[in-house]
């Protein structure tokens, strides 16, 4: 199930986290670079507690971190799933939309596979690498099923073996967003 809260934080916090929503880092991993920055512990206990009153049971963060994309940066489409993250299988990612580059449809898109639908389930490692080497940017391999848009202060909440990526691909401005990997205990 996915699903989708406006105005997720008081008015006065995302503000704060807007902000401080600078000075991003690049972190390289194989064929891709990131510019993200790691959010205060106090911003992801605050999350986690909301969280647990939303999905009825304990939640416990595996990875967060905010991420920028913008002209001439992180423009791979990345068609992916999450569903092993930090060593770890999360059971849902989810994305705080911060800030738009515009006013043109952007948020998250989420694709079917040619081979493997709109989910991926562990078939084997050697697959799941095959498809980002090879895949996660050939959209002749996919089909668009919706765009999640993007509203300042929505989350979104979604099972971590779905296939998304950002949407567009390329932004003209700065896009930012809060990124979050969790169980559910």
């Amino acid at each position: 199930m996915i699903y989708i809260i406006d105005d997720f934080l008081s008015k006065k916090t995302f503000k704060t986290i807007k902000d401080g929503a600078n000075e991003f880092k690049e972190v390289k991993t194989p064929g891709k670079s990131f510019w993200v920055k790691e959010p205060s512990v106090e911003l992801i206990a605050h999350f986690e507690d909301r969280l647990e009153e939303i999905e009825g049971h304990e939640v416990m963060n595996i990875f967060s971190f905010f991420r920028e994309a913008k002209e001439g940066q992180d423009e791979d489409w990345r068609i992916h799933n999450d569903t092993i993250i930090n060593g770890q299988q999360p059971d849902r990612a989810l994305v705080l939309y911060i800030t738009s580059p515009d006013d043109k449809l952007n948020g998250t898109a989420l694709w079917e596979h040619e081979n493997h639908g709109e989910t991926y389930i562990g078939e084997s490692d050697e697959e799941f690498d095959r498809m980002l080497e090879e895949d996660s940017n050939d959209k002749s391999k996919w089909k668009l099923k919706s765009v999640i848009g993007y509203k300042e202060n929505r989350l979104i909440s979604y099972p971590c073996e779905y296939f998304h990526s950002k949407y567009p691909n390329k932004f003209d401005g700065q896009r930012v967003v809060l990124v979050m990997f969790y169980k559910i205990i």
